[in-house]
């Protein structure tokens, strides 16, 4: 089956991939278990010590695509100071 039309991630940070396992209501056990991959590499993952690649990747769109899944990143605002400051997107909360 052709991947044409379908628009899968280049990336995920590390934000989007937990942003990603909170909209699916899965522990990060439970996210490893469905990709069939250890909990320590989600973890890692989240915590940017290293990023998803390859087939991971790939898994992580289509999960994210069935899912219905839309990230709205956090905006980052210049606090003028070469320091910027992180606000979290209209109606997210902040655990």
């Amino acid at each position: 089956m052709s991947e044409k039309g379908r628009c899968y991630r280049a990336g995920w940070s590390a934000e989007e991939v937990r942003a990603l396992r909170r909209h699916l209501g899965l522990s990060q056990d439970g996210l490893a278990e469905e990709l069939g991959m250890r909990q320590q590499t989600v973890s890692e993952w989240e915590t940017g010590r290293y990023r998803p690649r390859g087939a991971s990747l790939r898994l992580l769109g289509m999960i994210a695509e069935r899912a219905g899944f839309e990230y709205e990143p956090q905006s980052r605002t210049d606090m003028g100071d070469g320091k910027e400051e992180i606000r979290k997107g209209a109606g997210e909360s902040q655990e």
